[in-house]
């Protein structure tokens, strides 16, 4: 019997429709566009205004985007993974509201949480769910509404996040294609940079914490910048290195959309000289936090054919950070 690979066999995603532009935020915080564009290769980012809606709304509305796309019955999907940041209630899964929601009624559901690393930890988990041989549809969902924890008087943050939701199908795979390898990693120094500092077990909300602002993400841009761009550039390196890759055996760099000289960076360390097969669209959405590599996948799509080689690289808060080397299933 041929080995069960992970594969991902269908993808969806979903942006608001609200646009907020470098030239609004010029208007709410001291910036301009040639400022936030030099410094992060964002020129816009989408902002779901109905407040009556969370990160659930965003995941729903990919993963129905999936489902209709793939002429998938939800009732067939064995379990959801929801990658998120910014779940709708702290205690009630939003996985579970997601699946109930989408008909998913055969799936068993849990959230996943490593900030801006939480899909690519996500799509680790979905593939050893895959491989056990026990489940044989995987939902992979990647959700956030930023703008819930953002502070739009904080230059230093608004400009950089914005909402969205993905969503990938993980199935078993005997033809070799799928994960092929994955190096992920952590280091707890990263919470001392990248936080919110209320809210938690350990600074429970008080009139205080609110009036104080600390319940919305603060980052030390600097220091983060700096181990993002070491951490996912060695990654990504390592991936190449442990899977014999050269940089013309590598057809796509699908990396977190934080900030495109973190892309750039990786790129080069990658020997990727054909920038063609680096793909952004961080100049669309900004970033997304679990949302930012399956809304890659959704963009481009059509370009990726059966048996491409695809480096997935990812950063994140606490810190958070790792590679993935997947084998391209299908063609679209």
């Amino acid at each position: 019997m041929s080995k069960i690979t992970a594969a991902i066999t269908a993808v969806g995603a979903y942006v608001p429709d609200y646009v907020l532009t470098n030239q609004i935020l010029e208007t709410m915080v001291d910036t301009n566009d040639e400022w936030i564009t030099t410094r992060t290769g964002i020129k816009e980012r989408r902002i779901l205004k109905d407040k009556d809606k969370g990160t659930s709304y965003l995941g729903i509305k990919a993963a129905e985007d999936l489902i209709a796309k793939k002429g998938l019955d939800p009732k067939e999907i064995d379990m959801l993974i929801f990658a998120t940041a910014t779940p709708d209630l702290p205690v009630a899964a939003t996985a579970a509201y997601t699946a109930s929601k989408i008909g998913a009624v055969n799936a068993f559901s849990y959230d996943l949480q490593a900030a801006c690393s939480s899909f690519l930890y996500a799509m680790s988990t979905a593939a050893r769910y895959i491989e056990s041989g026990r489940y044989k549809k995987v939902l992979v969902v990647g959700a956030d509404k930023m703008s819930s924890i953002i502070d739009y008087t904080d230059r230093a943050t608004c400009i950089i996040f914005g909402d969205g939701g993905g969503a990938v199908l993980f199935e078993p795979n005997e033809e070799g294609l799928g994960v092929q390898d994955e190096y992920l990693r952590t280091d707890g120094i990263g919470r001392d940079f990248l936080r919110i500092e209320a809210g938690g077990s350990l600074l429970p909300p008080t009139e205080e914490t609110v009036a104080n602002r600390q319940h919305f993400v603060h980052q030390d841009g600097k220091t983060v910048f700096k181990y993002a761009v070491s951490n996912m550039a060695d990654a990504s390196v390592k991936i190449m290195e442990r899977n014999n890759l050269t940089n013309e055996d590598v057809n796509w760099l699908i990396a977190h959309q934080a900030n495109k000289r973190i892309i750039d960076a990786t790129a080069k360390r990658m020997n990727l000289t054909d920038e063609s097969k680096v793909l952004m669209n961080i100049h669309r959405y900004g970033n997304t936090t679990s949302a930012t590599l399956p809304l890659l996948l959704s963009d481009y799509e059509k370009k990726f054919k059966k048996g491409d080689n695809i480096v997935f690289a990812s950063f994140g808060g606490g810190f958070t950070w790792g590679s993935m080397y997947v084998k391209w299933a299908y063609n679209s």
